[in-house]
């Protein structure tokens, strides 16, 4: 089974939107659709991890101190943080590798980095 994705609250609209064009297929979620627009980093980490899905970010400063903390207790799907300054484009491809390339559970409690 493929990963899925649920995007946090300040993620690329444009990314989520590209991804849903080029592969409409794709598991991703938005902060809105999860129900955690508002919530903090802890919390919707939590939320991911509950529906089995790797959150995207682009908190570099945060999340990754926030994921840490949470998979020292508990289990979570992964973490992808996309750099800011990616091209859109390249960001859609990149994600759609790790959608494609990957199965459920290779990223679990680990982080991964956009672009690789």
């Amino acid at each position: 089974m493929r990963p899925r994705f649920q995007a946090d609250e300040n993620f690329n609209a444009r990314i989520i939107a590209g991804l849903f064009r080029r592969e409409p297929a794709i598991g991703i979620q938005t902060a809105k659709a999860a129900g955690v627009l508002g919530l903090g980093d802890p919390e919707v980490l939590a939320s991911a991890a509950g529906e089995g899905r790797i959150l995207v970010s682009h908190d570099r400063e945060t999340m990754r101190g926030h994921f840490r903390d949470f998979v020292s207790g508990r289990s979570s799907a992964g973490l992808l943080i996309v750099s800011q300054t990616i091209e859109i484009r390249e960001a859609i491809e990149q994600l759609l590798l790790v959608w494609s390339a990957s199965e459920e559970g290779e990223w679990r409690d680990r982080i991964g980095f956009v672009p690789f």
